[in-house]
């Protein structure tokens, strides 16, 4: 079978909360639990959601945000992370045809779905209804001609007689039911201000909530049905996205150096995309991780940094307590070597969180609050530093309950065109460092600056 015709399946709901993530991280376990090669895809900017998909799977779990990265890319990413796997599950975000706010279909699960030309399997909560099931999915079938939903599974059934009344009512609907599976609280994934709670933090526990997932889908979801319908797709024509090429068509963005990028990792800084490791590296890079929480130093030779996101907040104390790491991280900075943080990054970067001591690179206090910051951003670079050229148009997200004081600096990390105009964010020698989460893969030439930068410094900072 060619690559451009894996079988696909993209799940999702009628809206948030219907068991989109408990559904297809069950499918997931589930398929690769019988021997099959699964790849996991969501859609949409969430980082945690990928990471139960990649304990079920044991693969990276991968994005695809048609806002973040342009439709034309969704495809090329999809068939990217998708390579030698037998099945592909995307989950889809919000409801089938929610989008970016104000932009139509835009960056909808049903828009993805779309351009992948993959059927769609509706999760429904079914915990309240029994005959209207059959309206609700008559209605999203008939919606949009283009989107093929061609199974429903129903979740949160309450019992045998409940499940034999869906049924009858879905029989007339001429959409096929390929699951029905039952209220049960034993495989719930805990949640808090941002959303799940990520694996990094749980692990134990989550391998414990996947297999439970795996087995419940297993007994109440036509796992044949399933798979024969996910290899009903026709073949993609698009390439697989090549991060190597991606680089080659921005000039002077690789080097023949390899310097050594250090990319936080650990609980507190969970938030990343696979593909921005495969950028760095592509560009020549040498990717080294490390855990803020635990260790002391930087990997050794590191000439440049990336801090994404996370929850620092949850762990300001055991991040202040590491001195010796804050100390190197300062270090590092003050000699011009490029550093890039995000939203999680940002926080470390500043001088105290919730009264903790931080890095003290940015001259900023951040402190967690009540009011939750969402949404889409686009984004101008104001001017030359480490990560952008001055001029270089973005699309970003925001997700998160902190705040930073000063917001940005004397010279701020981008300038935001949408949906307000502010400038937002920190460019000080080598840093760049903002609550702006941006997909590499839809500026390639973000990595290869970053890395041109490091390659161009020296070794500093890192023996503190």
């Amino acid at each position: 079978m060619s690559g451009g015709a894996i079988p696909r399946l993209v799940i999702a709901a009628p809206s948030s909360g219907a068991g989109k993530t408990t559904v297809a991280t069950g499918l997931m376990a589930a398929f690769a639990e019988a021997g099959l090669v699964v790849s996991p895809h969501k859609v949409g900017p969430d980082y945690i959601d990928p990471g139960y998909h990649s304990l079920a799977t044991g693969r990276p779990g991968r994005n695809l945000d048609a806002y973040l990265c342009g439709p034309g890319r969704i495809a090329p990413l999809f068939l990217h992370g998708a390579a030698g796997a037998d099945l592909a599950l995307v989950e889809g975000v919000m409801g089938l045809f929610d989008g970016a706010s104000g932009r139509g279909e835009l960056a909808s699960t049903a828009q993805v779905a779309k351009l992948l030309r993959a059927p769609v399997v509706l999760v429904v909560d079914a915990s309240s209804q029994s005959r209207s099931v059959a309206a609700l999915v008559h209605g999203f079938a008939s919606w949009d001609p283009e989107v093929r939903l061609a199974g429903v599974i129903l979740n949160k059934v309450g019992s045998d007689r409940h499940e034999e009344l869906l049924r009858e009512a879905m029989d007339s609907s001429g959409v096929p039911v390929l699951g029905a599976l039952r209220r049960d609280g034993r495989a719930g994934t805990p949640s808090r201000h941002l959303g799940l709670v990520p694996v990094a933090e749980r692990r134990a526990e989550a391998v414990e909530s996947v297999a439970e997932l795996a087995a419940r889908v297993r007994a109440g979801c036509d796992l044949e049905a399933l798979l024969a319908l996910a290899r009903t797709v026709p073949e993609l024509p698009d390439a697989p996205w090549d991060p190597a090429a991606e680089l080659s068509v921005a000039e002077g963005v690789t080097t023949p150096e390899r310097p050594l990028i250090a990319v936080a990792g650990g609980p507190a800084f969970t938030f990343s995309y696979a593909e921005h490791a495969e950028l760095l590296a592509a560009a020549g890079a040498e990717v080294a991780a490390f855990d803020p929480l635990r260790d002391e130093r930087l990997p050794p030779g590191t000439r440049g940094l990336v801090i994404g996101g996370g929850f620092p907040e949850m762990y300001a104390p055991d991040l202040s307590a590491n001195a010796p790491l804050r100390t190197a991280v300062a270090a590092l900075a003050a000699s011009g070597a490029p550093v890039s943080a995000e939203c999680a990054g940002l926080l470390y970067l500043s001088r105290s969180l919730d009264g903790k001591p931080m890095c003290g690179v940015l001259p900023a206090e951040s402190r967690m609050t009540e009011r939750l910051t969402l949404g889409y951003r686009e984004a101008v670079a104001l001017r030359d530093n480490a990560l952008a050229a001055a001029g270089t148009r973005v699309r970003g997200h925001e997700f998160h309950r902190t705040a930073l004081e000063p917001g940005a600096g004397a010279d701020p990390a981008w300038g935001l065109t949408h949906p307000e105009r502010r400038v937002e964010g920190f460019v000080s020698g080598g840093v760049h460092a903002s609550y702006l989460h941006v997909h590499w893969a839809a500026e390639p030439s973000l990595a290869g600056r970053l890395v041109a930068s490091a390659a161009r410094g020296a070794v500093a900072g890192n023996s503190a």
